[in-house]
């Protein structure tokens, strides 16, 4: 008697749910929504004030995917038990499937299964209206509405976690661009000039940047990614590389001796870069929707695509060492002796298929991939526990 009006209590309409109850579940969720809505326009207008435009941008570009989340949660309740309602043969409901289909867990006993269909029940939030659909005999639902429950989460926290990764990303980014601020300001001293003269000739060779990046194995076309693959693990940007890219960027693009601060340009290229990755494009979504479909038990889909974005951060950072070092082979093949510092040329040329925003795409992929792994593996944790993750 206690568990059936247990279950009615669970399974009752709006009608019949007291008016206390649900303004008060209303006036939680609208006062979340204004508090969030009044967070995001506060920040809006520190980012006019302070003049950042490309992070301004970046923040439209965030409530644009909120309101994409707010379409999808949308779909998903009106549509949830339409899609139930979809009967497909049970031999092809029963093919691809994601984990082991255990036949024990068919033969369990009456008691066990009216339980888990407590706790179900107990843990739904997108009730359907009316009784579950139920299929003629040799056919199952297309998706059950528990199913559609479960990806609404799924999806909500990959869009929601890839923004706060992406803003991860940024802040340390920008952590990394406040350490070249002493390096900036050292160009504004008497030191600098002195030791950089224009006037001073100097070997290209005895130069910081060339011995840095110049060596044997440079020469050989074998050895020369190889080398760059492994620098990069023990290497960042140093000092004699920012300030001969500076003073490249300068003398190409400004004047030569101009008093032009490369960090912050530096700086506000990371926030108009930051506004591209922060979204997420339908290619995004796509690369999404394909490792949900090769999710299938025995084909080990997640640990393939957990080697995407490995193998794309270590091609990028393979790719940015060996620009740095074709750059110094260059100085050392056109120039014996040099003025000042080794005057470098920037080119389109050294990037793949000479498309330097293929990186910024190809990081942007990357993060993303790295986001969803993270959120699957939370989702996975959350909703089946870690059995299902280490069986």
């Amino acid at each position: 008697m206690a568990e059936d009006s247990s279950s009615s209590f669970s399974e009752r309409k709006l009608d019949w749910t007291p008016t206390w109850a649900v303004a008060g579940v209303c006036f939680v969720i609208i006062l979340i929504s204004i508090l969030l809505e009044k967070v995001l326009h506060r920040i809006g207008k520190w980012f006019t004030d302070r003049h950042k435009k490309a992070l301004y941008e970046a923040l439209e570009k965030v409530k644009a995917e909120l309101m994409v989340l707010g379409f999808i949660s949308l779909i998903l309740t009106f549509s949830q038990s339409y899609i139930a309602k979809i009967c497909v043969p049970s031999s092809l409901a029963d093919t691809m499937l994601p984990c082991p289909h255990d036949s024990e867990n068919d033969n369990a006993s009456s008691s066990e299964e009216h339980l888990r269909r407590l706790l179900w029940n107990e843990r739904r939030i997108l009730s359907s209206s009316g009784s579950t659909p139920q299929c003629k005999s040799g056919y199952g639902p297309l998706i059950s509405t528990n199913g559609i429950h479960q990806l609404h989460i799924l999806i909500f926290f990959l869009a929601v976690f890839h923004v706060i990764y992406s803003a991860i990303t940024m802040m340390l980014g920008r952590l990394k661009i406040r350490s070249w601020k002493e390096w900036e300001c050292e160009t504004s001293t008497y030191d600098y000039e002195f030791s950089n003269d224009p006037s001073r000739f100097r070997l290209t060779h005895e130069t910081s940047f060339v011995k840095a990046h110049n060596s044997f194995w440079t020469r050989l076309p074998i050895l020369f990614y190889v080398g760059c693959f492994f620098r990069q693990f023990f290497r960042s940007v140093t000092k004699a590389d920012y300030m001969t890219l500076r003073n490249g960027f300068i003398t190409t693009h400004i004047s030569p001796g101009s008093n032009f601060n490369f960090q912050k340009y530096i700086k506000r290229s990371l926030e108009d870069d930051f506004k591209v990755v922060v979204g997420v494009s339908p290619v995004l979504w796509a690369s999404f929707v394909i490792f949900l479909l090769l999710n299938v038990n025995g084909w080990h889909t997640l640990f393939w695509a957990s080697l995407i974005p490995l193998i794309i951060v270590l091609a990028v950072g393979t790719k940015l060492q060996a620009i740095l070092t074709k750059m110094a082979v260059e100085i050392t093949d056109r120039h014996t002796v040099v003025q000042g510092i080794p005057l470098v040329q920037g080119s389109d040329k050294y990037f793949w298929f000479s498309q330097p925003r293929l990186v910024l795409h190809l990081l942007h992929f990357m993060m993303f991939q790295n986001a969803f792994q993270i959120t699957y593996f939370l989702w996975i944790w959350y909703e089946f526990g870690l059995k299902i993750l280490l069986p």
